[in-house]
């Protein structure tokens, strides 16, 4: 079954392909990280092997430019000189997204790393050779349309990943935690993302189960947002957004409509929460995108089979508010929270 999805996505992706033009530039490859690799450095250094490592990025924003930036981070410390990127961004296009894809293929890199789902479904498309490491990505089965009877935590494929999804039972905690007088709460996503449409449904089991009754505000792309929130809030006591792209790139737009209607926004991550909303469950997407750029250097380095890395996940969640938001429209946070830098 795995097979056959990749053959057909790669029929589809590639059609796609030729209809898109690379609006992507290359991004520095800087090194936040301190020396405590410099033995790994020096051995494969003495070695002379190098490798070229392709990212391809869906959009620019927060949480993606961090999970980027820990990827490169994490293998520049451990490769120093002998890794070089070939960075990409597709700037929200799905077809951009193969175009690039069939680049670094076509040049030969020895591994690419997806940032976010498109990126994964296009690369996936357009090899099942070179290793792909994905990260923002909330689920791989959905992703990769992989039956959910069968997903083991590995793709048996040539890809592995980090998961970027927060516990979704706990976001519903927190968002009763914070609005237990509430009734109808607004989910508010993406429809051409699967991963949000993953999240709002578990989200909309979890909320009902909590009492509240959930309206889906579904846009179809960031045209959409402005007028899909409007409708928005005269209907409902609260909104929630996962962690998805296309929100995360118009929380200006966002706020601008729901922050004067007087809608608390509670979020599935830290960037989209700094933009428009009022608090948040959130993973380190720094943290995240580190982590799987420790994968890539057991892929590289130590020929670790990518086929047979578990799936990983976030290690920390933290509970997290933006102050001056929560004081504006009235809301409390309890102990334990953490403010957001504003």
């Amino acid at each position: 079954m795995k097979k056959n999805f990749m053959t057909t996505l790669l029929a589809s992706v590639s059609s796609l392909a030729l209809l898109a033009g690379c609006g992507s530039a290359p991004a520095d490859g800087g090194n936040n990280g301190g020396n405590t690799s410099n033995a790994n450095t020096q051995e494969v250094s003495a070695s002379g092997q190098t490798y070229t490592v392709g990212i391809c990025q869906l959009v620019q924003h927060e949480a993606l430019d961090a999970a980027t930036q820990g990827f490169k981070d994490a293998l520049t410390e451990k490769l120093g000189d002998s890794v070089k990127f070939d960075e990409q961004n597709a700037s929200g296009d799905s077809a951009t997204c193969a175009t690039i894809a069939n680049q670094f293929v076509s040049s030969g890199v020895d591994l690419i790393m997806a940032n976010a789902t498109p990126p994964l479904q296009s690369c996936a498309a357009a090899t099942n050779e070179i290793p792909i490491l994905g990260t923002s990505v909330t689920d791989y089965a959905t992703a990769l349309q992989i039956d959910v009877n069968d997903w083991t935590g590995k793709t048996g494929a040539n890809i592995s990943g980090t998961s970027d999804l927060a516990p979704l039972a706990e976001q519903a905690a927190l968002l009763k935690e914070l609005f237990p007088d509430a009734e109808t709460v607004g989910l508010l996503y993406c429809s051409a993302e699967p991963n949000s449409v993953y999240q709002v449904r578990v989200m909309t089991e979890e909320l009902t189960n909590l009492g509240y009754v959930c309206e889906d505000y579904a846009f179809a792309d960031s045209n959409d947002i402005a007028s899909v929130c409007t409708n928005a809030t005269g209907k409902v006591d609260v909104l929630y957004i996962p962690t998805d792209n296309a929100a995360a790139s118009a929380t200006e737009v966002i706020n601008n409509v729901c922050f004067p209607a007087g809608i608390p926004i509670v979020t599935g991550e830290e960037g989209i929460c700094s933009g428009c909303g009022v608090a948040t469950l959130s993973i380190s997407y720094y943290d995240l995108g580190y982590q799987t750029g420790l994968m890539a250097y057991e892929v590289l380095a130590n020929g670790a089979d990518v086929s047979d890395m578990e799936i990983k996940f976030a290690p920390n969640v933290t509970k997290k508010y933006v102050a001056s938001r929560c004081e504006a429209l009235g809301v409390t946070i309890p102990e334990g929270y953490e403010a957001i830098a504003e």
